[in-house]
């Protein structure tokens, strides 16, 4: 293949991935309520199991960096897919709260972060440069794409057979592709585009360590991003399609327009990306943040005017919004940090998004729970959306969108 070619051909696998992973993943909404009412369980109870996939998926970041750098893609998209498959196909005969933290919890985090943007960004970052923003505004997308995808299906597969054959479903399915990837050509994948290492030379090549971005500011700028904008986006989504149904939706109209969502997001990444090129980060990343609360603003809205069309604005809003900050995260996280280490530097940015998800995730249950309604737990994400929006006025290497310098306390030369 040519290297252009093999460039699109990353994009495409990384996009799929992202796509399973994230799909898969996130079906957690819709199985909500059916084990609420099979089981009796709190919503907190509940929650707290999205709790510890997003922690565990966070707290794993960093070591799948770790691994990519040092293993490859190979084994880490693979033994991905079978701890995600193998979790979920084990989720239909469980029966506790403890079991589901471990499958869908451990194993669900673990093979999300091995199958996700950790190793997806490592890998488009060494294959494009002028249009990297673009390159991962596309590949962000996968996520969207799986929630559109895998979303309603899941949906579909709970009214017509139950949760515990939709979780045989879903496991299953990844199983079966483990022979696949380990098929692809991930070494040719993983070299990269020779003219890009013959440009940067052997000093560029070793490049940055995550011992030394640890001590850059611009580190953790993106670290508090990713935590904010997780705070907010998981504090609000995961309570979503329960609250829209327990407002007068029916479900499956409620399960729709999650995956619309997802629809919506597809185009907010792509786009994000491709601005961000063209017109700064932080104006672009400024108008995502105003759109994240506005759409939780609606949410409240919703509850005393339970419109339609009211429910079109927020997906709107809302979707377009939904994960459109990690493209130019990623983009900047490569370029802040380029070399050898960009896979563990990147996990660890990521590990921000995890334990920001966790914690929002956690705090909208209880406070559900505790108050007996969602409007406290709206209120809590749209103040996490705005302290993420500050990094990129107060952080000066986000601020400019350029790069991380000996006065931000790394000790390097400006690169």
């Amino acid at each position: 293949m040519s290297r252009r070619t093999t460039a699109v051909v990353v994009v495409i696998v990384c996009v799929v991935m992202n796509l399973l992973a994230r799909g898969v993943s996130e079906t957690y909404a819709v199985f909500l309520l059916p084990l609420e009412q099979e089981f009796g369980w709190r919503r907190a109870a509940l929650t707290s199991v999205y709790s510890t996939y997003m922690l565990v998926h966070g707290l794993s970041a960093p070591l799948v960096g770790l691994l990519f750098d040092r293993l490859g893609p190979r084994l880490l998209y693979a033994g991905g897919a079978l701890c995600l498959g193998g979790g979920y196909f084990l989720a239909a005969h469980l029966d506790s709260v403890w079991q589901f933290h471990l499958c869908i919890g451990v194993l669900g985090g673990i093979g999300v972060a091995a199958m996700g943007m950790v190793p997806a960004s490592a890998l488009v970052s060494r294959w494009f440069r002028a249009r990297l923003g673009t390159a991962m505004g596309i590949t962000y997308a996968g996520l969207g794409m799986g929630v559109i995808a895998v979303v309603p299906f899941t949906q579909w597969l709970i009214e017509r057979d139950g949760w515990r054959s939709a979780y045989t479903s879903l496991g299953s399915g990844l199983l079966i592709l483990l022979p696949l990837l380990l098929l692809l050509p991930w070494k040719h994948f993983a070299a990269g585009n020779p003219e890009f290492r013959s440009e940067r030379g052997p000093r560029a090549v070793a490049g940055w360590t995550l011992a030394q971005a640890l001590r850059s500011s611009a580190f953790w700028g993106l670290f508090a991003v990713f935590f904010f904008t997780a705070v907010a986006i998981w504090g609000t989504v995961l309570q979503a399609v329960a609250y829209l149904v327990e407002i007068g939706f029916e479900p499956l109209q409620a399960a729709t327009a999650f995956g619309v969502l997802g629809i919506m997001s597809v185009l907010g990444m792509i786009a994000t990306g491709w601005l961000a090129d063209r017109v700064g980060r932080r104006v672009t990343v400024s108008v995502t943040f105003a759109l994240t609360i506005g759409g939780i603003g609606l949410l409240f809205l919703l509850e005393q005017f339970p419109y339609y069309w009211l429910l079109v604005v927020f997906v709107l809003c809302f979707g377009v919004s939904q994960g459109s900050r990690g493209p130019v995260i990623s983009t900047l996280c490569a370029e802040l940090f380029p070399g050898g280490g960009i896979g563990a530097i990147y996990g660890s940015v990521t590990m921000g998004m995890g334990t920001g998800a966790a914690f929002g995730a956690w705090v909208s249950g209880w406070l559900r729970d505790a108050t007996g309604s969602y409007e406290a737990g709206f209120l809590f994400a749209a103040v996490a959306a705005l302290l993420g929006l500050s990094q990129f006025w107060f952080i000066p290497a986000l601020a400019r969108g350029g790069h991380a310098t000996s006065d931000e306390g790394d000790g390097r030369e400006e690169r």
